[in-house]
Protein backbone atom coordinates (compact mmCIF):
# COMPACT_ATOMS: atom_id res chain seq x y z
CA UNK A 1 0.00 0.00 0.00
CA UNK A 2 1.53 3.55 -0.77
CA UNK A 3 0.47 6.17 1.78
CA UNK A 4 0.23 10.07 1.03
CA UNK A 5 3.65 10.40 2.73
CA UNK A 6 5.33 8.05 0.33
CA UNK A 7 4.36 10.48 -2.17
CA UNK A 8 4.47 13.75 -0.73
CA UNK A 9 7.02 12.94 1.28
CA UNK A 10 7.33 14.13 4.97
CA UNK A 11 7.56 17.90 6.23
CA UNK A 12 10.95 18.86 7.11
CA UNK A 13 13.22 21.08 6.07
CA UNK A 14 15.42 20.07 3.12
CA UNK A 15 17.08 18.66 1.36
CA UNK A 16 16.73 14.98 1.69
CA UNK A 17 14.34 12.91 2.88
CA UNK A 18 16.34 9.81 3.72
CA UNK A 19 19.63 11.91 4.50
CA UNK A 20 18.06 14.64 6.09
CA UNK A 21 14.32 14.10 8.06
CA UNK A 22 15.37 10.21 8.51
CA UNK A 23 18.93 10.95 9.79
CA UNK A 24 17.32 13.45 12.30
CA UNK A 25 14.26 11.11 13.50
CA UNK A 26 17.60 8.76 14.45
CA UNK A 27 19.14 11.47 16.12
CA UNK A 28 16.06 11.83 17.93
CA UNK A 29 15.39 8.15 18.93
CA UNK A 30 18.88 8.06 20.21
CA UNK A 31 18.86 10.91 22.33
CA UNK A 32 16.16 9.19 23.90
CA UNK A 33 18.36 6.29 25.15
CA UNK A 34 20.54 8.26 27.74
CA UNK A 35 17.05 11.03 28.56
CA UNK A 36 17.93 14.04 27.18
CA UNK A 37 20.64 16.10 24.96
CA UNK A 38 23.89 14.26 25.43
CA UNK A 39 26.78 16.34 25.96
CA UNK A 40 29.15 13.74 23.56
CA UNK A 41 28.53 11.36 20.92
CA UNK A 42 30.64 9.44 18.53
CA UNK A 43 28.59 9.32 15.34
CA UNK A 44 29.66 6.98 12.41
CA UNK A 45 28.24 7.00 9.39
CA UNK A 46 28.43 4.38 6.25
CA UNK A 47 27.58 4.14 2.98
CA UNK A 48 25.76 6.92 1.27
CA UNK A 49 25.48 8.79 4.86
CA UNK A 50 29.45 8.77 4.79
CA UNK A 51 29.76 9.76 0.91
CA UNK A 52 27.37 12.37 0.80
CA UNK A 53 26.04 13.15 3.87
CA UNK A 54 27.85 16.29 4.25
CA UNK A 55 26.24 17.61 1.32
CA UNK A 56 22.63 16.73 2.06
CA UNK A 57 23.18 18.17 5.68
CA UNK A 58 22.70 14.59 7.39
CA UNK A 59 25.75 15.80 10.20
CA UNK A 60 23.08 18.54 10.46
CA UNK A 61 20.21 16.66 11.13
CA UNK A 62 21.73 13.83 13.53
CA UNK A 63 23.18 16.15 15.71
CA UNK A 64 19.66 18.51 15.82
CA UNK A 65 17.88 15.12 16.62
CA UNK A 66 20.08 14.66 19.49
CA UNK A 67 19.92 18.39 20.65
CA UNK A 68 15.67 17.30 20.25
CA UNK A 69 15.12 19.19 16.78
CA UNK A 70 12.36 18.12 14.90
CA UNK A 71 12.57 17.71 10.95
CA UNK A 72 10.56 20.58 10.83
CA UNK A 73 12.85 22.76 12.79
CA UNK A 74 14.43 25.50 10.64
CA UNK A 75 17.22 25.32 13.25
CA UNK A 76 18.55 22.22 12.17
CA UNK A 77 20.00 24.69 9.10
CA UNK A 78 22.07 25.65 11.76
CA UNK A 79 22.54 22.63 14.32
CA UNK A 80 26.25 22.64 14.09
CA UNK A 81 26.82 25.88 14.86
CA UNK A 82 24.20 25.61 17.91
CA UNK A 83 26.16 22.37 18.57
CA UNK A 84 29.60 24.26 19.20
CA UNK A 85 27.50 27.08 21.25
CA UNK A 86 26.25 24.68 23.25
CA UNK A 87 29.90 23.36 23.87
CA UNK A 88 28.44 19.77 22.76
CA UNK A 89 31.04 17.44 21.94
CA UNK A 90 30.02 15.49 18.85
CA UNK A 91 32.60 13.71 16.57
CA UNK A 92 31.56 12.62 12.80
CA UNK A 93 33.44 9.64 11.55
CA UNK A 94 33.07 7.65 8.19
CA UNK A 95 32.86 4.36 8.74
CA UNK A 96 32.03 0.55 7.34
CA UNK A 97 29.43 -0.92 9.49
CA UNK A 98 28.92 -4.04 6.99
CA UNK A 99 29.08 -5.61 3.46
CA UNK A 100 27.91 -3.59 0.57
CA UNK A 101 24.20 -5.17 0.08
CA UNK A 102 24.20 -6.17 3.67
CA UNK A 103 23.64 -3.44 5.39
CA UNK A 104 21.61 -0.42 4.18
CA UNK A 105 23.83 2.17 2.36
CA UNK A 106 21.85 5.26 4.65
CA UNK A 107 23.23 3.58 8.14
CA UNK A 108 24.48 5.19 11.53
CA UNK A 109 26.15 4.41 14.48
CA UNK A 110 25.26 6.54 17.26
CA UNK A 111 27.45 6.18 21.05
CA UNK A 112 26.62 8.96 23.14
CA UNK A 113 26.89 9.40 27.18
CA UNK A 114 24.30 11.16 29.39
CA UNK A 115 24.81 11.23 33.38
CA UNK A 116 26.83 8.61 33.52
CA UNK A 117 24.65 6.46 31.46
CA UNK A 118 26.03 5.27 27.51
CA UNK A 119 24.04 3.86 24.62
CA UNK A 120 25.00 2.47 21.20
CA UNK A 121 22.57 2.58 18.59
CA UNK A 122 22.52 1.30 15.06
CA UNK A 123 19.87 2.79 12.52
CA UNK A 124 19.02 3.58 8.93
CA UNK A 125 17.33 5.62 6.80
CA UNK A 126 14.68 3.84 4.43
CA UNK A 127 13.60 7.36 2.43
CA UNK A 128 10.38 8.66 2.75
CA UNK A 129 11.39 10.00 6.36
CA UNK A 130 10.91 6.44 7.54
CA UNK A 131 13.63 4.23 9.47
CA UNK A 132 14.13 1.51 11.27
CA UNK A 133 16.75 1.12 14.33
CA UNK A 134 18.41 -2.69 14.14
CA UNK A 135 20.58 -2.62 17.44
CA UNK A 136 20.61 -0.99 21.05
CA UNK A 137 23.17 -1.94 23.12
CA UNK A 138 24.37 -5.04 21.19
CA UNK A 139 21.05 -6.62 21.09
CA UNK A 140 18.81 -7.05 18.02
CA UNK A 141 15.85 -4.88 17.92
CA UNK A 142 13.29 -3.93 15.11
CA UNK A 143 11.83 0.19 16.23
CA UNK A 144 10.64 2.40 13.18
CA UNK A 145 9.54 5.40 16.06
CA UNK A 146 5.94 5.26 14.71
CA UNK A 147 4.88 4.11 18.23
CA UNK A 148 5.37 5.93 21.42
CA UNK A 149 8.17 3.00 23.12
CA UNK A 150 9.61 1.75 26.24
CA UNK A 151 13.01 0.30 26.02
CA UNK A 152 14.57 -1.57 28.84
CA UNK A 153 16.98 -3.94 30.17
CA UNK A 154 15.93 -6.72 32.81
CA UNK A 155 17.05 -10.17 34.35
CA UNK A 156 15.01 -12.83 32.13
CA UNK A 157 13.01 -13.84 35.40
CA UNK A 158 9.35 -15.21 34.71
CA UNK A 159 6.82 -13.38 35.38
CA UNK A 160 8.67 -10.07 34.57
CA UNK A 161 6.57 -9.27 31.41
CA UNK A 162 3.15 -9.85 33.03
CA UNK A 163 4.62 -7.54 35.35
CA UNK A 164 5.40 -4.96 33.24
CA UNK A 165 2.44 -5.10 31.26
CA UNK A 166 0.44 -4.34 34.33
CA UNK A 167 2.05 -1.36 35.10
CA UNK A 168 1.35 0.07 31.79
CA UNK A 169 -2.37 -1.14 32.02
CA UNK A 170 -2.75 0.91 35.25
CA UNK A 171 -1.43 3.56 33.14
CA UNK A 172 -4.05 3.22 30.48
CA UNK A 173 -1.38 2.25 28.03
CA UNK A 174 -2.03 0.09 24.99
CA UNK A 175 0.53 -2.49 23.98
CA UNK A 176 0.50 -2.60 20.30
CA UNK A 177 3.91 -4.76 19.93
CA UNK A 178 6.28 -6.08 22.30
CA UNK A 179 9.42 -7.87 21.38
CA UNK A 180 12.09 -9.44 23.81
CA UNK A 181 15.43 -10.65 22.96
CA UNK A 182 18.25 -12.39 25.49
CA UNK A 183 21.40 -13.82 24.54
CA UNK A 184 21.07 -16.33 26.27
CA UNK A 185 18.97 -17.91 29.57
CA UNK A 186 18.87 -16.11 32.56
CA UNK A 187 21.19 -13.37 31.34
CA UNK A 188 19.91 -10.11 30.33
CA UNK A 189 16.78 -9.77 28.48
CA UNK A 190 16.05 -6.78 26.22
CA UNK A 191 12.71 -5.76 25.96
CA UNK A 192 11.19 -3.32 22.91
CA UNK A 193 7.13 -2.14 24.29
CA UNK A 194 5.88 0.19 21.11
CA UNK A 195 2.51 1.51 23.02
CA UNK A 196 -0.36 3.38 20.71
CA UNK A 197 -0.70 5.83 24.23
CA UNK A 198 2.59 7.95 25.46
CA UNK A 199 3.34 6.15 28.58
CA UNK A 200 3.78 8.96 31.80
CA UNK A 201 6.85 9.22 33.19
CA UNK A 202 5.37 7.43 36.44
CA UNK A 203 4.57 4.32 34.36
CA UNK A 204 8.77 4.02 33.31
CA UNK A 205 9.63 5.01 36.91
CA UNK A 206 7.52 2.37 38.47
CA UNK A 207 8.91 -0.02 35.78
CA UNK A 208 12.85 1.19 36.62
CA UNK A 209 11.84 0.60 40.34
CA UNK A 210 11.32 -3.35 39.71
CA UNK A 211 14.76 -4.61 41.07
CA UNK A 212 15.16 -6.91 37.92
CA UNK A 213 14.68 -3.90 35.78
CA UNK A 214 18.35 -2.63 35.10
CA UNK A 215 17.71 0.28 33.30
CA UNK A 216 14.11 1.93 31.28
CA UNK A 217 13.83 4.97 28.63
CA UNK A 218 10.75 6.30 26.82
CA UNK A 219 11.53 7.03 23.41
CA UNK A 220 9.00 9.35 22.06
CA UNK A 221 7.24 8.47 18.59
CA UNK A 222 9.14 10.46 16.06
CA UNK A 223 7.13 8.39 12.84
CA UNK A 224 4.08 10.11 11.12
Amino acid sequence: MVSLLDVIGPVMVGPSSSHTAGACRLGLLARGLVGGTPPSALIELHGSFARTGEGHGTDKAIAGGLMGFRPDDERLRDALDIMEREGLAYTFEKTKLGEEGETHPNTVRITLERGGRRAVMVGSSLGAGRILVTEIDGFPVEVHGNYHTIVLVAEDIKGSIARIAGILADDGVNIANLRLTRKQRGGDAFMVIEADDQPEEKARDDIRALPWVKYAYRLDKVGA
